[in-house]
């Protein structure tokens, strides 16, 4: 049985990266993705402007249902690859390219006035790109409404590369696993190393200058490049992430792991008590990305 894993991580209203929850569970299932949201909401995600992630079922209307208001961004990647798939191999390369000019534009108007042309000058050849882009135009230039600085951060879910190629690493070694608790517990290590890292990381994931354009933030309670006291729980199927209100939450999604037929233990979703019921709250933006 072939099981999707997810992670989600954030950006903070300071600039910096953290990790909201790990799941395992199936990608196209609405519920599924419905339950992933709604748990971090209680560790006191909120305020999500953006999610970023690829098309799947039931994804966008578990968006929609949650974080109501939040804008969804279409990865770009993932978009050329569906639109590659219905060009002839030899005009591959002049589609993709054609394509990527309307992600060099300067500013959101010329952003949306290239997609016209490019659709338009594809139109008569490629009709069914011409189509996908009409469909996709909000989903895909979402991130026109951020700032500039961002784009190359929320127009894809590239940035969760390093940590999903760490991921099937270390679940390529084990291969096939009895059941979802015993791979939550393995990429709960994993993506924890990742978080940690993070916390003690030189540089910001997003500057502070960038996203006082987004919201004021809160005062700082520790130094840079000091770890930080919170550390998710390795009990549960779900990091803890200090009570937060991110600026931004990426989602990566995995679909390749295996594991064994018959019963699957369900590991435990609830967020641990005690200190993390006192966590500080903290502001921001909110992405969710999923490759």
């Amino acid at each position: 049985v072939s099981r999707a894993v997810v992670v989600a991580t954030g950006v903070t209203a300071t600039g910096d990266r953290d990790l909201l929850g790990v799941d395992v569970g199936d990608s196209e299932d609405g519920a599924f993705w419905t339950a992933l949201f709604r748990s971090l909401r209680p560790r006191g995600l909120g305020g999500v402007q953006l999610v970023i992630s690829d098309h799947h079922l039931g994804l966008k209307a578990a968006i929609a249902t949650v974080f109501v208001g939040a804008s969804w961004q279409r990865c770009r990647v993932h978009f050329m690859r569906n639109v590659l798939s219905r060009v002839p191999k030899a005009s591959a390369e002049m589609v993709a390219a054609s394509i990527r000019t309307i992600f060099a534009q300067p500013d959101a108007a010329h952003v949306r006035s290239q997609r016209t042309e490019i659709a338009g000058m594809l139109r008569t050849q490629f009709p069914d790109v011409t189509a996908m882009l009409a469909d996709a135009s909000e989903d895909l230039l979402a991130f026109t409404h951020f700032p500039v600085a961002h784009r190359r951060k929320v127009w894809s879910t590239n940035p969760l590369e390093r940590l999903n190629g760490e991921i099937k690493r270390r679940t390529n070694v084990v291969g096939i696993s009895p059941n979802d608790a015993s791979v939550l517990r393995l990429i709960t290590a994993v993506v924890v190393e990742a978080h940690d890292e993070w916390q003690v990381a030189e540089r910001r994931y997003l500057s502070e200058e960038s996203m006082a354009k987004l919201h004021t933030p809160r005062p700082r309670a520790h130094h840079r490049g000091a770890p930080r006291r919170h550390r998710p729980d390795l009990r549960y199927s779900q990091h803890h992430a200090e009570h937060l209100t991110p600026a931004a939450v990426e989602l990566h999604h995995d679909t390749g792991h295996q594991q064994r037929s018959g019963p699957t233990e369900i590991a435990n979703r609830s967020a641990p008590p005690g200190r993390h019921d006192r966590a500080r709250s903290r502001t921001g933006q909110c992405l969710l990305e999923h490759p």
